[in-house]
């Protein structure tokens, strides 16, 4: 029966800790990345998450043709460099941060109007049998206004 009055107590204990990593992560994002967009005018959103080393995550964001977009990734200085690609909706890798050791930003145009699929891989560390390390990960984008 004691089951029944600790059960409640523990999801709502796991509840609110969620929550509080997830504010923590868009502080992050608000004050880490935000800057490396530059000049590029922020579009409002706020992707941040935490991951752990081998763990990898996927965004589906709408692109417009003919506009200049920024793509920046940045995370916990404890991470391990984190990979982005992106992909076309035929599966075709666009833009790999691995093949460009490992950068933070993209900055791209697309022809068309279309979806992307990003995915961030998080590095597993050379160090074995140790404990993966874990923290944020923040993802924005940005668009130059045409005048």
């Amino acid at each position: 029966m004691k089951i029944f009055r600790i059960f409640p107590l523990l999801i709502l204990f796991i509840f609110i800790t969620a929550n509080a990593v997830d504010a923590q992560c868009k502080a992050f994002a608000k004050k880490t990345c935000l800057p490396e967009l530059g000049s590029y005018t922020h579009d409002g959103n706020y992707h941040a998450t935490v991951l752990t080393e081998g763990e990898e995550a996927e965004l589906y964001k709408t692109f417009y043709s003919d506009m200049e977009y920024r793509m920046s990734v940045c995370c916990d200085e404890k991470l391990p460099p984190i990979e982005f690609i992106v992909y076309d909706t035929n599966r075709n890798v666009l833009y790999s941060s691995k093949d460009a050791n490992y950068a933070k930003t993209w900055d791209f145009k697309l022809t068309s109007s279309q979806q992307l699929r990003i995915v961030l891989k998080v590095n597993s560390s050379a160090s074995q049998g140790g404990t993966p390390s874990s923290g944020c990960i923040a993802i924005m984008f940005g668009f130059k206004i045409k005048k």
